[in-house]
C-alpha cells in the first residue's frame, strides 16, 4: 500500500478543523513552517488557518513568542516544557481558538544529552473551562528532511485526537 501523501493529512486535518469550528495558529521551530505550509496548500484553508510562527533559533522564540529566557534554560529548548510555553504564547498572540506547537532536535548528533529525532509537541485548546494542554515527546528516525516530515505528519494526524479528550475534559 502507498505510504499517503502529506497533502492528504493536511486536507483531513482542515476538514476537521472546519466541522470542529477550530481556528488553528502554529508555532514551529524544529519543523520550520512544515505544518503550516502543508495545510495552506489544502483549498480553503484560509477558513481555518489563523496564522504560524517559525521560531527557529533561541532568539526568534524571545522575541517573536516572548518565551522567558529562564524558561529556556531550566528546561532545554528540546522539551515538553518549552513545545507548551510556545502553544500557549501563540494562543496569547492569535485570536485562534487552538495551537499547535513542536521544537526538537532534528541534526545528526546529541545535544545536551537528548538524541537526534527527538521532538516534542504541544496542542492547546481554548475551552469554555480554560485552557486543554497536552504535550507529547516523540523520536523520529532517518536524515533530518526525513524527520522533518514525519514530525509534520504527526502533527497532522494527531490533532483531532487530542482535541477529542479536551472535549471529553481531559487536560493532559
Amino acid at each position: 500500500m502507498p505510504e499517503l501523501r502529506l497533502g492528504d493529512d493536511a486536507a483531513r486535518l482542515v476538514a476537521y478543523l472546519r466541522d470542529a469550528g477550530l481556528s488553528l495558529v502554529t508555532a514551529e521551530s524544529c519543523t520550520a513552517g512544515q505544518i503550516s505550509a502543508e495545510l495552506s496548500a489544502v483549498a480553503d484553508s484560509g477558513q481555518v488557518m489563523e496564522g504560524g510562527f517559525v521560531v527557529y533559533s533561541p532568539a526568534a522564540k524571545l522575541a517573536l513568542l516572548g518565551l522567558d529566557p529562564g524558561w529556556l534554560e531550566r528546561f532545554n529548548l528540546t522539551s515538553v516544557e518549552v513545545a507548551e510555553a510556545m502553544a500557549g504564547a501563540a494562543l496569547q498572540r492569535s485570536p485562534a481558538n487552538a495551537a499547535l506547537a513542536v521544537t526538537g532536535l532534528l541534526g545528526s548528533e546529541a545535544k545536551d544529552g537528548i538524541a537526534p529525532g527527538t521532538v516534542c509537541f504541544a496542542l492547546g485548546f481554548r475551552m469554555a473551562d480554560g485552557l486543554a494542554l497536552f504535550s507529547r515527546r516523540e523520536r523520529f528516525h532517518g536524515d533530518p528532511a526525513q524527520m522533518r516530515r514525519e514530525a509534520t505528519r504527526w502533527a497532522l494526524r494527531r490533532l483531532p485526537e487530542f482535541h477529542q479528550r479536551a472535549l471529553r475534559g481531559e487536560r493532559a
